[in-house]
């Protein structure tokens, strides 16, 4: 099992008012890369939006940057944000608290048979907060079975009940532990909201243990074709990985154990 993370938090100082010059570019230039990254852009996206140079952009990350105001104004704009946002103390201040509220909901993401739902639960247990399926809280709010959402309201119908559930849970619990289903990241509006307000890890196994998990589950329908089940999940982890690498941390429970798993998912939640 490994625990890498894929964006590096950070947490501009407390005492925004009092930085001098330098300190006051290596926050602004730090919450600028975490934003970039949080919404999954690369630097070349973000300077061909912003109207900016490459170069430009990666000296104002670093926080050598010594920008104007219509330089910082056009960056503002490419992230979809005021520009007060990136050069106002209480801005800084604000991201600093928006981030500690961000960790204290743990999202686990990833494929059936990962292990989300018996991690997800126990982690919940240790941290004494609720623990939210969001698929169970689709059944409930619709009345019936994840196969009768699909097959009354479709692929779409299903996704807008999931956005509403996710954005119900995020009201109601500013502490939780929460598991969703797999296409989550194939929803790019819903995965946002998911990575802007939770701290999110990937917990991901191999093709064969994914595929013996679910039938130890008691869903034998993988092993009727089992070829071609295989194959289409192998496809479906490719195509996804580079959505799934968008999260906090990744989680690999191949050849572990339960308990193995979740001391490492303990050890990636609270570093």
């Amino acid at each position: 099992m490994t625990s890498a993370h894929h964006t590096e938090i950070a947490t501009p100082p407390q005492s925004a008012p009092h930085l001098d010059d330098s300190e006051f570019l290596v926050a602004m230039g730090r919450k600028v890369r975490d934003l970039r990254e949080r919404l999954g852009m690369a630097r070349k996206v973000l300077s061909q939006k912003a109207g900016i140079s490459e170069r430009y952009l990666a000296q104002l990350e670093a926080g050598e940057g010594n920008a104007s105001v219509l330089l910082l104004r056009s960056v503002a704009r490419a992230l979809g944000m005021p520009l007060t946002e990136l050069i106002e103390p209480r801005g800084m201040r604000t991201f600093v608290h928006e981030e500690t509220a961000r960790r204290k909901r743990i999202a686990l993401i990833g494929l059936r048979g990962a292990g989300k739902t018996t991690l997800g639960a126990a982690l919940a247990t240790d941290r004494h907060v609720p623990f939210v399926e969001l698929d169970r809280e689709i059944e409930r709010d619709a009345g019936m079975s994840l196969s009768e959402v699909f097959l009354l309201y479709g692929q779409a119908g299903y996704r807008r009940i999931e956005r509403r559930c996710l954005a119900r849970a995020l009201e109601t619990y500013p502490e939780m532990v929460i598991t969703v289903g797999g296409g989550i990241v194939s929803e790019s509006e819903t995965f946002s909201v998911l990575l802007q307000n939770c701290l999110t890890i990937w917990v991901k196994a191999t093709p064969d243990e994914h595929m013996a998990r679910v039938v130890a589950q008691g869903d034998f329908r993988p092993m009727q074709g089992r070829a071609e089940a295989m194959q289409d999940l192998t496809k479906i982890l490719e195509a996804r990985e580079p959505l799934y690498k968008k999260a906090d941390a990744t989680l690999d429970t191949s050849g572990e154990r339960p308990d193995q798993s979740l001391r490492k998912l303990r050890a990636a939640v609270s570093s």
